[in-house]
Formats: structure tokens, C-alpha cells, sequence
């Protein structure tokens, strides 16, 4: 046996998780103030809409209704997502007070809300040999009933828990900022479909821009709040490992159910990969159109904590695949 062949290369740390973790630092540093900070967050709401603009009119409604020919896949994928994850957020805010804060608690009810991540769970199913074509429906069609379905959650689990409330100007924001760009990008792929394709590669850094300059955004309305005398350091230990233990299980949950109800390896492992992802580039635009004039700094550490942790866990679990043998007869069931 040659022992390189086994040897598990230690999975990279992401660049884009250390550009959100500068901006965190600048913002606590120099949090922007005054009548700036009311044009940056101008900037910041407009750029949200460009975002989800971009996201719609990448996403092709037709192929993805197309591929929903394996239904019991993506069903699965989906109840895992929008499902299993709400149940189990609920289920921890026994946490609340004597292992997690109230603000913590309230991120991590809004991280079991959001959608799944569609270019690491694609990437990883292919590293691991699975259900590709699989991957990409579910991945698509999770990130287009999130735009719908996470706000209806987030009602559902947070103003049951007293975590936050509604009214129509929340409304009305969602609308102006996420709902409408998202469906007029999707009206206009006839005409943006092509050019968003070929400019790929520099677009993906506009999104990950957008996105950091929301978190600097976040975080520097907490520093004006003083956010930090919220948490303490064992506040933030005890976020990381109860973001590991929800991972850990998801993972396993995931892998036994699809074995359970009869898929072939190449859709366990979609299954394994799609439904226990969550999206950072979705969910932190989102969290300050929902949560307007709240602490969102701290509510959305449980999805940075998470989404790294996503990334190593199912990096290794992917090249470990890629070793296996592939299944006798291979397909999907």
C-alpha cells in the first residue's frame, strides 16, 4: 500500500472568510459614524440589490425545473434545509441563557434559516464523485425558495421565540431590496444570462466585495451599539462548539437517512453535501433587510463560525470519498 495515496492534505483556510474576518476588525476599530455611515449604509442597500439582481439572473429556472425529474433527491435536500434545520433551531434554544446569550441564540435560530450554499456543495460533490447534475439542481432550486421561504422561517422560529417582529416597512424592504431584484434578474437572463456567464470570474469578486462591505457595515452599527459587552469570551467558545456539534450531526444525519431510504452513493453524497450547507453570500445581505436596527454584527457569527467550519469538515469528508471505489453499477435510484 503506498501510504501517499492516503495522506489527507489539511484543508486550506478560505481567503474570502479572511477578508470578513479583516472587515470585522477594521469595523471594530473604525467603525464608520456620523452622516458617513448614512451614505454607506445607502450604498450598502443598494448593493444588496445589485446582489440579488446577480443571483437571479445566474440561476436558470427551466433547467433547474428540469432536473427536478429525481424528486425524492432534491425533496430530501430540501426538507434537510428548510426542515430539519428550523426543527432543530428551535430545539436549541434550551440553550438560551445558561450556554448560549439571547443574541447568540438569535443568530443561530437565523442560521438554521437560510439556504444552502450552491458553489461549495456543487464543488465538493464532484470532488467526492457523487451526484453532480444532482447537486446543482438541489443547490439552485435551495437558493430560489430561500429568497421566499427564509423570510416566512424566520417569522415562524424567531417572533414565536420573542426574538424579533414584523411589520410592513420589513416588508416593504424585502421587497425593494431582495424580492423584486432578484425576480427582474431573473426576467432579464434573455439578455444578462450570457454576459453574467462570461464574466464569471470578476463578478465573483463584486459578490464577495458586496458581501464583506455588508459585514463592515454590520458590525460597525454593533461597535455605535457597543455589541461586545454582550458576549463574553466564553459566550464566543461556547458559539464554536455548538456550531460544531450542528454540523457533526447534520453531517451524520444526512449520510444515515440517505442510506436509509435506499440512494445510491453518488446521491448520499449530494445528500450529505447540499443538505447540511448553509450560505454566507445569502444569508448576510439578507440579515440587515430582516433585522433592521438590531445588533446584526452578532447575529451573524454563528454563520461565519459555521461556514468555515463547513468548509474544513466537508473538505476532508470530500477527499476521502474520492478514494473510495465507485458503486457497482453506479446511478442514481
Amino acid at each position: 500500500m503506498e501510504p501517499a495515496r492516503h495522506r489527507i492534505s489539511l484543508p486550506r483556510i478560505d481567503g474570502f472568510i479572511v477578508a470578513i474576518v479583516i472587515a470585522v476588525i477594521v469595523a471594530t476599530l473604525f467603525p464608520v459614524g456620523g452622516v458617513a455611515a448614512g451614505w454607506f449604509d445607502l450604498g450598502v442597500k443598494i448593493a444588496i440589490a445589485v446582489l440579488f439582481f446577480m443571483y437571479g439572473g445566474r440561476l436558470a429556472p427551466r433547467e433547474a425545473l428540469a432536473g427536478l425529474r429525481h424528486w425524492r433527491l432534491h425533496c430530501v435536500i430540501l426538507a434537510f434545509t428548510f426542515v430539519v434545520f428550523p426543527v432543530l433551531g428551535l430545539a436549541m434554544r434550551a440553550l438560551e441563557g445558561w450556554l448560549l446569550p439571547p443574541v447568540l441564540m438569535s443568530g443561530m435560530l437565523y442560521l438554521c434559516a437560510i439556504p444552502s450554499t450552491v458553489q461549495s456543495s456543487i464543488t465538493f460533490t464532484s470532488i467526492a464523485k457523487g451526484n453532480v447534475a444532482g447537486a446543482i439542481v438541489s443547490a439552485s432550486v435551495s437558493n430560489l425558495a430561500g429568497v421566499f421561504l427564509t423570510p416566512i422561517i424566520v417569522v415562524l422560529t424567531m417572533s414565536s421565540a420573542g426574538k424579533t417582529t414584523f411589520d410592513l416597512s420589513q416588508v416593504g424592504d424585502l421587497c425593494l431590496q431582495i424580492l423584486l431584484p432578484f425576480l427582474a434578474g431573473q426576467l432579464s437572463r434573455r439578455w444578462t444570462a450570457a454576459w453574467l456567464a462570461r464574466n464569471n470570474a470578476w463578478l465573483k469578486l463584486v459578490d464577495r466585495g458586496i458581501i464583506v462591505a455588508v459585514v463592515y457595515s454590520a458590525f460597525s452599527r454593533g461597535m455605535r451599539e457597543h455589541m461586545w459587552v454582550m458576549v463574553s469570551p466564553r459566550d464566543m467558545l461556547m458559539l464554536v462548539l455548538v456550531a460544531l456539534v450542528l454540523l457533526a450531526f447534520m453531517l451524520w444525519l444526512t449520510a444515515a437517512v440517505a442510506r436509509r431510504l435506499g440512494f445510491s452513493r453518488a446521491d448520499q453524497i449530494a445528500v450529505q453535501f447540499c443538505g447540511t450547507k448553509k450560505s454566507l453570500a445569502t444569508g448576510l445581505p439578507m440579515a440587515l433587510v430582516l433585522f433592521p436596527g438590531q445588533a446584526v454584527g452578532l447575529l451573524v457569527l454563528p454563520i461565519m463560525v459555521f461556514h468555515q467550519a463547513q468548509l474544513m469538515a466537508c473538505s476532508v469528508l470530500a477527499q476521502r470519498y474520492s478514494r473510495e471505489p465507485p458503486e457497482p453499477g453506479g446511478g442514481s435510484r
